[in-house]
């Protein structure tokens, strides 16, 4: 039997498959970070602590791809769907634009795939090893574009910085101004 398949697919490797890929993991530098959603899946979360602080409930599981100068890596961000954590859920809608601060807003999930906004990045350890995560997510109207990391400054030659258009902005999800 040949096990020299064309490599140019992705396919179901049997127990005896060659294998040549390595796995290219991207650390990105803390900081802030535009984003795209990547798309999300819904699951459940189950506490593994009985005394922990959030009960079972839905949540969902964010795909946050971000492009930068050391590669390209996407990030899961958990989203909890419990009143303890709103301020979370809302801060993840106002970044991609699709809340403003004070609003409330009926989360839009069919809406967030390909939205673009920007998040803090940090690292974390676990067993040694490092990994990037999610911080916190920035509200539109509270970015500085001039301290996001993957995003360059159209205006650094210039004299004085004009005021942001939100139809020129990269984060932009053609929802309008802030």
């Amino acid at each position: 039997m040949n096990t020299n398949y064309n490599n140019n697919f992705d396919r179901e490797l049997d127990w005896d498959s060659e294998i040549v890929a390595d796995s290219e993991f991207t650390l990105l530098p803390p900081g802030l970070y535009s984003f795209t959603v990547a798309g999300y899946d819904r699951a459940q979360h189950t506490p593994t602590n009985p005394n922990g602080k959030l009960p079972s409930c839905n949540k969902a599981i964010v795909s946050i791809k971000i492009v930068a100068n050391e590669g390209e890596t996407t990030l899961k961000h958990n989203l909890f769907l419990h009143t303890s954590v709103e301020g979370l859920l809302s801060a993840f809608f106002g970044a991609i634009g699709l809340k403003q601060k004070g609003e409330p807003l009926k989360m839009p999930w069919n809406q967030i795939t390909g939205a673009t906004g920007v998040c803090k990045v940090g690292i974390r350890e676990h067993n040694g090893n490092q990994y990037n995560e999610v911080k916190s997510m920035i509200y539109k109207e509270d970015v500085d574009i001039t301290k996001v990391l993957n995003v360059s400054n159209p205006f650094a030659n210039e004299s004085s910085q004009p005021t942001f258009n939100a139809n020129t902005q990269p984060w932009n999800n053609g929802q309008g101004g802030f």
